[in-house]
């Protein structure tokens, strides 16, 4: 079977790509997962708020004894200095020089000259295209959602300015409107698009009654979201389509290019099974395309999209209308 696709203009041997994520800081898992058959990478993101938090720490342990001793200045060198994003950047070079596969940076900032210098430095450092990673979690209740937007859409515009690789955005769905979103972005250039971004939301433990921010992987469930959007969004927009969230199987990366993907994103079913799960998600993919005669991805890409398929209610909310009528069929087992 050909596996092969494209995404942001890069040859891929297959849709798999390996997403953000402290796993591929290890060279050496980054090796298994190359060797498993993973398509590309996509390196850990870097935020521009860490780096802020990292110096303000370091300024801190800095000058906490400066007033110790009315002789001391300091009690550490006069050379020593931020490292800002150079350390990130070391790694990254690290990682690009161990892959023969390409390697996607992914960036988050604050201000707008840094993620037009990041961007930059990342383009330098070897990367092969762009993921701007974007969240916003808003703290001001006058802040209005189109001036939001207005920002992400002059950053799109700036980054691409600033560098030659492709750009792609990674979004969370929390948008009035996610369509109208991905097509304004998509006016700015957007090459690509990742639907959606995994936001770890903060919790409570009731016992010591302090706030804990649990490390909670994806479910299988949650591949219904992107598989939504990228159904509606299939041939509506010049960028291409990635689907992220709840992907485990081959079955749920053959689903996703049904409803119109171009490639995928896995993290979460990598840390409950292992590198060699990519190998066994591609060995179904081609099983179910031998059996259903299928030579390539793009002979059932899109076939199940909005655009190929003759029910009109099958990506809207009517659709729960139906599943509510049908309840005495589900319940039918119910105990009582």
């Amino acid at each position: 079977m050909d596996l092969s696709t494209t995404y942001l203009g890069l040859k891929l041997k297959n849709p798999i790509i390996v997403g953000a994520s402290n796993l591929v800081t290890d060279l050496s898992i980054l090796s298994k997962l190359e060797k498993a058959g993973a398509a590309a990478v996509v390196y850990k993101s870097l935020f521009e708020e860490q780096i802020h938090l990292e110096n303000l720490e370091l300024d801190r342990g800095l000058t906490d004894y400066d007033d110790r001793n009315a002789e001391m200045t300091s009690l550490f060198p006069a050379d020593m200095y931020e490292a800002g994003p150079e350390e990130f950047l070391m790694h990254f070079k690290e990682a690009r020089k161990s892959l023969s596969i390409p390697l996607i940076a992914s960036l988050n900032c604050i201000y707008d000259d840094t993620w037009y210098e990041y961007a930059k430095k990342l383009e330098e450092a070897g990367a092969d295209a762009l993921e701007l990673n974007f969240y916003n979690n808003p703290r001001d209740f006058d802040m209005e959602g189109r001036s939001i937007l207005n920002e992400e859409l002059d950053t799109i515009e700036g980054v691409k300015a600033a560098v030659k690789i492709p750009v792609s955005v990674k979004l969370s769905p929390f948008y009035t409107n996610p369509m109208y979103t991905i097509n304004e972005m998509d006016k700015k250039g957007a090459d690509g698009f990742v639907l959606f971004n995994k936001l770890f939301q903060p919790d409570i433990n009731i016992e010591l009654e302090e706030m804990h921010f649990p490390y909670n992987l994806s479910t299988e469930h949650e591949s219904r979201l992107p598989l939504r959007y990228i159904g509606i969004m299939y041939n509506e927009v010049k960028a291409d389509l990635c689907a992220n969230r709840g992907i485990f199987t081959g079955e749920d990366v053959i689903k996703m290019i049904l409803a119109g993907a171009d490639v995928v994103q896995v993290v979460s079913t990598l840390y409950k099974h292992g590198p060699a799960q990519i190998t066994r998600m591609l060995e179904q993919m081609e099983i179910w395309m031998a059996n259903k005669q299928y030579n390539n991805l793009s002979e059932f890409r899109g076939k199940l999209s909005r655009k190929n398929i003759n029910d009109p209610f099958a990506y809207r909310r009517a659709q729960y209308v139906d599943i509510l009528m049908k309840s005495k069929q589900i319940f039918k087992n119910f105990p009582i």
